[in-house]
């Protein structure tokens, strides 16, 4: 296990390889890889993505990546290396792209979430995101996703609450 404190800062070009692997392994374990380094290397480009690293020990240890809208950012992909978890990182990497959001102007952040993947929704229950909807077949047809939601503006509870969930609602 490391010691070393983990930097964060916008990702470059030449990790995107590096964080697509990584996302293979912790993210897509067991479907077909889509976040491949050609999708990562176009979301480092693209203006209106955030691609986030937390580098430690000469490693990519963990990494986000925020799709912003004009009211809405959608967190895409997320994840830490299996060796770097409950270090702080995850929490880490949510902040920055949050304190960006604000800024933004944004009032609300989305994701979705592997419905058998327990862990990872109270991860997101802890830093203030509720369940919104479950999607059977989400992903590739084949599992099904919890798509979560994190309220940052006061009075962006009127329009998250009568947006289309996409799926089933869940009780709240």
């Amino acid at each position: 296990m490391t010691t070393a404190e983990p930097t964060l800062r916008l990702a470059r070009l030449s990790e995107a390889a590096e964080i697509a692997r990584l996302s293979r392994a912790v993210v897509e374990y067991g479907l077909r890889w889509s976040w491949r380094p050609e999708r990562v290397a176009a979301s480092i480009r693209d203006p209106n993505v955030h691609v986030l690293v937390a580098r430690t020990d000469d490693h990519v240890a963990g990494f986000a990546i925020m799709r912003y809208g004009d009211e809405m950012a959608r967190l895409e992909l997320f994840g830490v290396a299996h060796l770097y978890r409950r270090m702080g990182i995850g929490r880490r990497l949510h902040a920055w792209l949050e304190k960006c959001a604000l800024v933004a102007g944004i009032a609300e952040i989305r994701l979705e979430v592997r419905a058998a993947n327990r862990g990872a929704q109270t991860f997101y229950e802890r830093l203030g995101y509720r369940k919104l909807a479950y999607l059977p077949g989400y992903y590739q047809g084949r599992e099904a996703a919890i798509r979560m939601e994190r309220l940052l503006r006061c009075g962006a509870g009127a329009t998250a609450s009568q947006s289309s969930s996409g799926g089933r609602r869940l009780a709240r």
